[in-house]
């Protein structure tokens, strides 16, 4: 085995007591170039960095990368594609929503009539008749928004667990590179918190806008229809309204996408350190890693209050305005009544149209943050979504058959980080049933080497054969079912001991989980 002298070097050594224990041992001892480790200078290994000011960093930049993705078309193309499989459900929902709008404009048209009619003239079986009616409409409004509900959430649920699934096989098909540079506390962000704000969305959200969208635009059009002076003082504040709104937009999203970041910067540190809890105990850094996450709790906090802050100021000043439309609604429409223009029933009417105007802009406002939430959710898990392997099968792979276990690396180099390289010009010859043991400091690529032979990486130049075939042509499958590497920290899933060993392949008997159990000391 040879490198060139300007990366990490390689030598062939006797000693006996660095090999393993066999005969046909050879050691192969690998010197250090911590070039590709981030930060390094002066070939030292980089020590605590700012761990906000690193995230930040990485955040602007892969905003600044991504500016052309906008949250909203992510949002919809993720509700698109996920809820396309249950439309029939979808549209059904759609039109019981169309249905309750125009429902919801009827109560205030019998009130009117109500008083303009058999309560002016004193006509008792004329208003019995309107009040019945009037109860009818109400239970007709509560039996078709229940069916409404239960036909969206039937698809909404469905979608999610379907997105869900989606993105946990799409993580699974990601290469080494994107599951180590991923934190995990980010993955489970994705598939939990994320597709928990687009589910509120769709739970709650979307019901709001549509039904409530409707409603308005069908009140619009009877206020109009009815009297246009009255419909005219009712609206008299919706402009202002509507400047308010677009204000607040902007802030209301900013500060969403702040809160959210922080929230999963937070999750991250979380996993990890508690993940390396007897690491950082043994090192007797308790201390430290309590102002590290202080420092990223102080973000959050500040970030939520930010939210909170500009969510309330919003609120309030539309209870404010709806509060100055009733006012002027009641002046006006008042000297209306007096000037023969309007009825009192139309009046008391308006009220309630004016009521029922206004609440869909008061709901679809204290919905806003709910969707800007939403939406920096799945402009996150589109981008996931969108991540490709780099390490692939290719399209004509080379069958693997009858191994025999024969390696080459021929003038290897490979970096993690462009221009830092970790491997320089590596070749290495390991002939089949041959055990070689490769020893060196940390950082010294002994674990690249490793990682370039079970191909979680392709190097940047040369090439990794096994019995002679590059392994780029093999097809991934073929080449995890040949190739091992057993991680220094063994990782135990959810369950049994016999469920560990087997990992999902029923063809393995209980004789065979019972004997590697006893090959490696896990046996009760």
């Amino acid at each position: 085995a040879d490198q060139s002298s300007n990366g990490a070097e390689a030598e062939n050594t006797p000693n006996a007591e660095t090999a393993p224990e066999t005969a046909e041992a050879e050691v192969i001892r690998f010197r250090p170039t911590v070039s590709h480790l981030p930060g390094a200078k002066d070939e030292e290994v980089p020590g605590a960095v700012d761990p906000i000011a690193e995230q930040q960093g990485a955040t602007a930049a892969a905003q600044s990368a991504d500016e052309e993705l906008s949250q909203d078309t992510a949002l919809f193309e993720l509700l698109g594609s996920s809820m396309r499989p249950y439309w029939p459900s979808m549209s059904l929902a759609a039109l019981l929503m169309f249905a309750v709008a125009g429902m919801n404009v009827v109560p205030p048209y019998l009130l009117q009539q109500a008083i303009d009619g058999p309560i002016a003239r004193g006509d008792m079986q004329a208003l019995w008749r309107i009040t019945i009616l009037y109860g009818a409409t109400a239970l007709g409004i509560f039996v078709v928004t229940f069916a409404y509900t239960y036909y969206l959430q039937f698809a909404a649920q469905r979608a999610l667990a379907d997105l869900r699934t989606r993105l946990f096989d799409h993580i699974f098909k990601q290469d080494y590179a994107f599951l180590i540079g991923t934190p995990t506390g980010d993955m489970v962000s994705r598939l939990s918190s994320d597709i928990d704000n687009i589910n509120q969305v769709l739970s709650s959200s979307i019901v709001v806008i549509l039904v409530e969208g409707l409603t308005f635009i069908v009140i619009m059009w009877v206020m109009f229809s009815t009297n246009w002076r009255l419909a005219l003082l009712a609206i008299v504040v919706m402009p202002v309204l509507g400047l308010v709104t677009r204000y607040f937009r902007q802030r209301i999203r900013q500060s969403s996408t702040g809160e959210r970041t922080a929230m999963a910067l937070i999750s991250s540190f979380l996993n990890e350190h508690l993940h390396g809890l007897t690491v950082v105990q043994l090192f007797g850094r308790e201390e430290e890693s309590e102002e590290e996450f202080d420092a990223y709790n102080s973000r959050y906090r500040q970030a939520l209050v930010n939210l909170r802050y500009h969510s309330a100021v919003f609120l309030a000043v539309q209870e404010v305005l709806a509060a100055i439309g009733t006012g002027v609604l009641l002046y006006g429409g008042g000297r209306g009544v007096i000037a023969g223009w309007a009825t009192l029933g139309m009046l008391v009417a308006f009220f309630q149209y004016s009521q029922r105007a206004f609440q869909p802009i008061l709901n679809l406002s204290q919905q806003y943050n709910a969707i800007q939430i939403a939406l920096g959710a799945a402009e996150r898990i589109y981008r996931m979504l969108k991540a490709e392997p780099t390490v692939v099968t290719p399209t004509d792979p080379v069958p693997l058959t009858n191994l025999r276990g024969e390696i080459d690396f021929a003038e290897v180099h490979f970096s993690y980080v462009p221009d830092e390289p970790v491997l320089r010009g590596v070749n290495l010859h390991i002939a089949a049933g041959q055990s070689v043991a490769i020893v060196g400091a940390t950082g010294a690529g002994k674990s690249s080497l490793a990682s370039l032979l079970a191909r979680y990486y392709d190097p940047v130049s040369g090439s990794v054969k096994l019995d002679g075939i590059d392994l780029r042509r093999l097809s991934l499958t073929d080449l995890r079912r040949s190739v091992v590497v057993v991680p220094q920290d063994p990782i135990c899933l959810a369950g049994s001991i016999r469920h560990n060993i087997r990992l999902f392949r029923d063809d393995i008997s209980d004789e065979e989980v019972i004997k590697a159990a006893e090959f490696s000391n896990a046996a009760a």
